[in-house]
């Protein structure tokens, strides 16, 4: 593959040896203020229209009428974001390692190759020479930082299996660490279409060895929804939130798990309880994280598998920035294996049972990390 790359002009280094994991921490997602003001997910874009505007700009277009969102500067971003999928693919670097890359320059220089940053960060990637990254002339070199930040990915156990914004943050330790999720919808069109202009790039790595479990992780940004549940100011656990109605453009059989679900408030958790009697005196009747989802949309005719590991295979993966009530989201673990699961109610609560001496509740979806979201309906 250093083929593809010698074809556009770039000259691979020779391999780096990397000193340890304390070489890999060099983040400086602070640097990302002086880089633009862009703040918000880009989870509508024209996967089609960026194929465009890449092809034109790697054509020789100037970028002035050349509009991607989230690209003020196509220009000089795109050639950048082409440096880092082609070191990608000549490093046989999946594909998914390829939009992780992206997402993280786009994050930390918006895919600039900037000469300064927060204390001495430099280039694409923010890298910082006195953290082991190398020189500052070496970093500057577009090559040569995205050697070094898939060399780092490369390194992190299960990076296949995290999501975009968790496999960015386990190389770059941020300050920032949720801030790479924005990025991931811009990040994968691009990989798509600047994959497309190589050649012999038709059949990826990851359709060879589809990694375990990615599916889950797939479309899941990381971003929340717009209402944060913030609103409803603390909620005594047990309680329905004062004000809060399931909305009423709510799928019905959504609705009806959801008010199942509420009338199991208050009641205590139990491990591996079956959540077929969580009011009566067994135990075991009484409901645990994913009995409580598989209860809840029993009463609407759905049937669930029992466990989260199995449930976030469940219907269709769906941004967190998109959820509609009903969705199933997951946090704790990883995203192909997640150890919670809750039930989105929209206005920005979340249904849960939480774990052992706590009750069924609704908490704010504030509160969190999500790993995964998928729709079963």
């Amino acid at each position: 593959m250093k083929a593809v790359a010698a074809g556009i002009g770039v000259v691979f280094l020779s391999p780096l040896l990397l000193a340890g994991t304390a070489m890999m921490m060099a983040s400086s997602a602070e640097a990302v203020q002086t880089s633009g003001s862009f703040s918000g997910c880009l989870t509508d874009i024209d996967s089609d229209e960026v194929a465009k505007h890449v092809t034109d700009i790697l054509d020789g277009a100037s970028g002035k009428d050349v509009h991607i969102e989230g690209l003020d500067l196509p220009a000089e971003q795109v050639p950048n974001a082409r440096t880092i999928v082609a070191t990608g693919i000549s490093l046989d670097v999946p594909r998914k390692g390829q939009i992780i890359a992206l997402a993280t320059a786009m994050q930390e220089s918006r895919l600039r190759n900037l000469n300064y940053g927060d204390r001495d960060s430099l280039g694409l990637f923010q890298q910082r020479p006195s953290q082991g990254w190398g020189t500052a002339q070496q970093i500057r070199d577009p090559v040569y930082a995205s050697e070094r930040f898939y060399k780092a990915l490369l390194k992190v156990n299960g990076w296949q299996q995290m999501t975009v914004t968790q496999a960015a943050q386990a190389v770059q330790a941020s300050g920032y660490p949720d801030a790479y999720a924005q990025w991931e919808d811009l990040s994968t069109a691009l990989q798509t279409a600047i994959a497309k202009t190589f050649p012999s790039t038709g059949k990826d790595k990851d359709d060879k060895e589809p990694d375990k479990g990615e599916e889950s992780a797939t479309g899941t940004t990381g971003c929340t929804p717009s209402k944060d549940g913030s609103g409803f100011g603390r909620i005594p656990e047990g309680s329905v939130p004062k004000g809060y109605k399931i909305p009423k453009d709510a799928d019905p059989r959504a609705r009806k798990a959801l008010d199942w679900a509420m009338h199991q408030l208050g009641t205590q958790y139990q491990w591996g309880g079956s959540c077929t009697a969580a009011h009566g005196p067994d135990p075991m009747g009484r409901c645990d994280c994913s009995s409580l989802m598989q209860q809840a949309y029993a009463h609407a005719s759905i049937a669930l598998t029992r466990t989260t590991y199995t449930q976030v295979n469940e219907g269709k993966a769906v941004s967190p920035s998109h959820l509609q009530p009903g969705d199933l989201i997951f946090s704790r673990g990883t995203a192909s294996r997640p150890e919670h699961v809750g039930m989105y109610m929209g206005e920005g609560l979340v249904i849960e049972a939480p774990r052992t001496g706590k009750p069924v509740r609704i908490t704010p979806i504030k509160d969190w990390d999500i790993l995964a979201a998928r729709r079963v309906l």
